[in-house]
Order: structure tokens, then sequence, then C-alpha cells
């Protein structure tokens, strides 16, 4: 498994990849559709790789352990064959339900205590434990444990838990070195860069995970409720440390103008639950702007959803049709809406790649962002 950089533009920071893993090759820049609890909501696998086109997807450690299980997942094979996909996989460690579960967990220096969100069971996760855990789901690319911090967040609370990170990053790494894949194919680690928005702790951070080598690095803790001009700004900082030659993940961003810019500073790897949560509450993405289908300006549009989408769906069936089955609670509108965004997200990505690779995104990714970001 190995991360090739094949291009990085000239007038920005946005670069070409290709991510090699044992179920296929991953090309970037990638957006990852969110599949929490081994599904992708809403979409069937083969819609997914015929029709959204998506490359890769992901998992949830702390949702897969709770349910289906470890032993049903082992017993079935790994995470690819209990889903029948059969493209590469990237498990979160549940670092980020450390944040999300505030109310529900104790942080140690052994790790965090939960009381699961489905029955009220304790649950204890340690880096080591985790790194256990992701072995046996059997996901391509594993993810160290971290604590998400909150926003806002004291620099003193920031750094404690910037410091906790690379600790268990340090167990994280060498349990994963110590154990092999339970199956038959390559599994690769994922270090987190945390630091809340302070400059200075996410350099440090940024400095001390690069000391690990890894195939890959990820950007945990934004897209938490800051300012998009401060994820921005971290994010800059962060990349321009990060190892050029490895892959870069920013964790759970975002719109797609955040997308955007990322990929213009140097972003390789997305994800995010916008595309389908937003498209079960009837909001969808388009290159010329989003649209609330909800509206009642939709109600007699004939007109094809989007015209230009790379989804069939969004092409033979009309506005008023998607909002007649939005407003009425069918569960082929939120498909279809789901279906949509992330054929859109897929095709930002896929666009970027092109223009990266012609010379000409720098300035068509201003002009997107700008559309993108209308209400129509």
């Amino acid at each position: 498994m190995h991360f090739e950089l094949k291009k990085t533009d000239d007038y920005s920071g946005a670069r070409i990849g290709e991510l090699h893993t044992d179920h296929g090759i991953v090309k970037t820049p990638i957006f990852m559709p969110v599949g929490t609890a081994a599904t992708v909501k809403g979409v069937h696998q083969k819609e997914l790789k015929e029709v959204i086109e998506a490359e890769i997807i992901l998992g949830n450690t702390y949702h897969l352990y709770l349910r289906p299980g470890l032993d049903v997942l082992n017993g079935a094979g790994g995470l690819h064959k209990f889903n029948n996909w059969d493209g590469p996989i990237l498990t979160d460690s549940g670092g980020y339900q450390v944040y999300s579960l505030a109310d529900m967990r104790k942080i140690k220096e052994a790790g965090v205590k939960f009381q699961s969100h489905i029955d009220g069971s304790k649950i204890f996760f340690s880096p080591e434990g985790v790194m256990d855990i992701q072995r046996t789901i059997g996901a391509d690319i594993i993810m160290a444990f971290d604590e998400c911090t909150p926003y806002p967040c004291d620099i003193e609370y920031a750094r404690k838990s910037m410091h906790m990170t690379h600790r268990w990053l340090k167990r994280c790494s060498d349990h994963f070195e110590q154990t092999e894949p339970i199956y038959d194919y390559e599994q690769t680690l994922f270090p987190i860069v945390q630091g809340s928005t302070y400059a200075d702790l996410r350099k440090r951070s940024a400095t001390e995970i690069s000391k690990f080598g890894k195939i890959g690095n990820a950007i945990g803790g934004l897209s938490v409720g800051e300012p998009a001009e401060e994820m921005y700004a971290m994010t800059d900082v962060v990349t321009q440390i990060l190892p050029k030659d490895k892959a870069r993940y920013l964790m759970g961003v975002g719109t797609p103008a955040n997308i955007l810019e990322c990929i213009a500073l140097g972003i390789d790897m997305f994800d995010c639950v916008m595309p389908t949560r937003n498209a079960r509450n009837g909001m969808l993405f388009t290159s010329e702007g989003f649209i609330n289908m909800r509206n009642a300006k939709w109600k007699n549009d004939h007109s094809p959803i989007d015209v230009n989408s790379t989804a069939e769906t969004s092409r033979i069936h009309s506005k008023a049709y998607l909002r007649h089955l939005i407003t009425s609670k069918e569960l082929l509108g939120s498909q279809i809406a789901s279906i949509h965004n992330l054929a859109f997200y897929l095709w930002i990505t896929k666009e970027a790649r092109r223009r990266i690779e012609d010379g000409t995104f720098a300035n068509w990714k201003n002009e997107m962002v700008k559309k993108v970001q209308t209400r129509l």
C-alpha cells in the first residue's frame, strides 16, 4: 500500500495523487461517502459504484462495534464481505464519538469509557483495543484513536488534549506494528493532527505525527463549529508541514465550497455526512447552486431535478416529483436526493482532478465556490 503524488497545481496547493490499496486504487482528491453502520444511508452498493462512482467509503468503529458487533463481522470475513463492498474502506477510530458523546463518556490516560447510546451499557476504548477492533472490522485504512476537542476550546485544554492524542498515537502505532491483519490484505494506519484553532499547536501536532512515517496523515478537530475562515487557516498551517509525498485527509469536511477551498490548500481526501443528511431534509447541491426541495416554488416544476447531474435519477425525475416524495416522507425521495448529492460531491472531486491536470483549477475553483453557495 502506498501513496503516489502525480501532480501539484501551479497556482495553488491542489494536488493529484493515487492511493494504492489491495482493494483498488483511489484517485485523489476524493470524497468518501460515509457508511457509519455498514451502509451509506439509503444507497445500495451497486449505486455507489456505478452511479455515484465512489472509490472508497467509510465505516465507524464505535457504531460497528455496537452493531452488528465484532463476532458478526469476523464471521462474515470482515466488513467488505459483510456489506458486499469490494472497494477500499476507511474506518474512523471512534475519536469523533469522544467529542459527540460528551455527556456519555469519561476520558482518562488509559482510554475512554463510553455509555452506549443504544442500551446504556459500559464500553471502554483504549488505543490498543481500537487497533484490534479495526483489525477485526477489516478496513484498508484505520485511524489512530484521538480526542476531538470541541469549539471553542481554551488553549490549555487543547494543549493537554493534543499531547494525550500524541501519546495515544504512539500506543496505536506500536500495537499496530505488533499485530497482523486478520484477513488476506494489507491495512495501514493514519495518524491525526489535533490542536483546535491554535496555529502553534497545529504546527507542533503536524510535526509530531509526521515523524511516524505513515503513508497518510489526517487532520481532525475541524468542522466542529468554528468559522470557515478558521478551518481554512488551520488547514493551511498544517498542509505546510505535513509531508508532500503522503496522503492528506481532512476529516468531516464539509460543504462543496469547503471541499473546493481545501483542495486548493493541498487536501487529498474528504468525508462528511452532509450530502446524505441534507438530502433526507430535501436540500440538494448542484453546480449552479443549492435547492430546497421543500420550497413551494417546485410544486409544479416538471423540469429535471438537475439536467447536468451525473446521476440518471436526477435527469429523468422532475423537481415536482421529488418535492412530492420528500414532503410525503416517501423513502424513495430520500434515496433519489441522497444519490444526487453524493454524485455531485464525487463530480466535484473528479472535475477538480481534471482541472488540476489541465492547469485550469484555480480559476474554476473560484468560480465554482461562488456558484455552489447560490440559493436557487
